[in-house]
């Protein structure tokens, strides 16, 4: 293995030039969910596949039936005695939204010192392409230093993590062989604060509901009508109004099947990792309606829940147009934990709605795909040298935590491929992920490049104690 220092200071070295990169990455407008992100998604795969082979790491552009995803490879027949490594990250992004509501311009980065801290603003800038730039420049620092890898590497970069992931359970298929590894690293997670590191052990499910009900008329006029006929945005606010009841809970029948109570060793930790001042960063639950009987942390990361993401229907124009709607349309997402099926809990929302509609309405359902949650082993042995190393690098213990996230890759590798996982990142809840101005710090960049070097020489050094 080459001299740890070294490998650390090359990292600090070609430190600006490693920002520079990442900046130009950040101004690609690679958003998923959006017809317009096809070609910038080409645009960032193919910039990623450049990257990549320049620090000798051959990769190829692999279409799906949607975006594309990156696959690298450091040899093309693996030597069975070497430790088989997976770094797995995502190059899209989310929506831009409102940019009205932006300060800075979501794919225009730069750094900007803020009270001491150098930070650069846009989308994607810590969900998640910081993330996966941290990976690619351990490896290239390690690469430079020593002349090879510390271990046969796969890169798996996917251009759909942000629109579900439609594509991905084929394509892991398709290159089931090319994929074998002895731990998958997924490089897009929280720290537990800026100074300390996390590992996450626990994910929930995740599955999108569209839903549209439609009167028997198209719009009408409201002073003729409003008092008689249907409005669908008031039907359909009333059966959003009770999905939840005054404790909290969920009112879909059926929707608790299978869950379990959280064990008491894991409630207990939880419970005191909720004293940790800061927890929530900027966020203020002022208003919000937990269940009854959890604390918020308990309910993030070990309860089910359904959002409303967004309503529609009627007069969306500047103007006042006195109108009695035809259709309105929510949407919502279903966050799952352990013992609940995506398709189970889609038919059960679907059952609840249809019940509750009146006589001459009609409702569509739109939705597909979805994720389990999951629970990893808190007894690996790639992920105590992870712990060991994340450690090394910030002065303090790694912290075990859940999140009320989810990672479709993360099931896709533990229960399709029985691989192993350890979900590392560096994000931060003041980060304003999926909001306007998304934002990151060099600082974190440096570290966590600086954190992979650590945990790289820690797996190693437990293989090489191991023979």
């Amino acid at each position: 293995m080459p001299d740890r220092e070294d490998v650390l200071r090359d990292i600090d070295r070609n430190f600006d030039v490693a920002v520079d990169k990442l900046l130009k990455l950040i101004a690609i407008p690679s958003i998923s969910a959006e017809p317009s992100g096809a070609a910038p998604i080409a645009e960032a795969a193919e910039w990623l596949k450049v990257e990549l082979d320049a620090i000798g790491l051959p990769a190829k552009v692999v279409p799906t039936k949607g975006h594309p995803v990156v696959l690298a490879r450091s040899a093309a027949d693996p030597d069975p005695e070497r430790t088989r490594l997976l770094f797995y990250g995502h190059y899209d992004v989310q929506p831009v939204g409102d940019r009205a509501q932006w300060k800075h311009e979501p794919f225009e980065p730069r750094i900007v010192e803020e009270d001491g801290v150098h930070r650069f603003y846009g989308r994607g800038a810590s969900d998640s392409k910081s993330q996966l730039w941290t990976v690619i420049e351990a490896l290239r620092a390690w690469k430079s230093v020593d002349g090879d890898f510390p271990a046969d590497i796969i890169v798996l970069l996917e251009g759909e993590e942000e629109c579900g992931s439609p594509n991905l359970a084929d394509f892991i298929e398709a290159y089931r062989q090319e994929l074998e590894c002895d731990v998958a690293f997924i490089c897009d997670a929280e720290m537990w604060s800026p100074t300390q590191p996390a590992i996450t052990t626990q994910l929930k499910g995740l599955l999108h509901e569209r839903v549209t009900i439609s009167a028997p008329n198209p719009d009408l006029h409201s002073g003729h009508y409003g008092a008689v006929a249907a409005n669908p945005i008031r039907i359909l606010s009333t059966i959003l109004a009770g999905l939840h009841d005054d404790k909290g809970r969920v009112t879909i029948g059926g929707f608790y099947h299978g869950v379990e109570d959280l064990p008491e060793p894991v409630r207990r930790k939880w419970l005191e990792l909720s004293k940790e001042p800061g927890l929530l960063g900027e966020v203020d639950l002022t208003g919000g309606m937990g269940e009854d009987g959890y604390t918020p942390l308990e309910a993030m990361w070990g309860r089910p829940t359904v959002d409303i993401n967004g309503i529609t229907g009627g007069n969306q124009g500047p103007g006042e147009r006195s109108v009695l709607p035809g259709t309105a349309t929510a949407r919502l997402s279903f966050r799952l934990v352990a013992g609940q099926e995506p398709e189970v809990i889609r038919q059960r929302f679907r059952s609840h709605i249809e019940a509750r509609l009146p006589k001459g309405c009609r409702v569509a359902f739109e939705g597909a795909n979805g994720t389990s949650a999951v629970v990893l082993s808190q007894e690996s042995q790639f992920l105590t040298a992870s712990a060991r190393g994340l450690e090394q690098e910030w002065g303090t213990p790694a912290v075990l935590r859940g999140t009320g996230g989810a990672i479709p890759l993360v099931e896709q590798f533990s229960h399709r491929l029985g691989a192993e996982c350890v979900v590392i990142g560096f994000i931060l809840p003041g980060d304003a992920i999926h909001a306007p101005d998304e934002r990151y710090d060099t600082e974190r960049l440096r570290k966590g490049a600086r954190s992979w070097i650590r945990i790289l020489e820690a797996i190693l050094g437990q293989a090489t104690s191991a023979t």
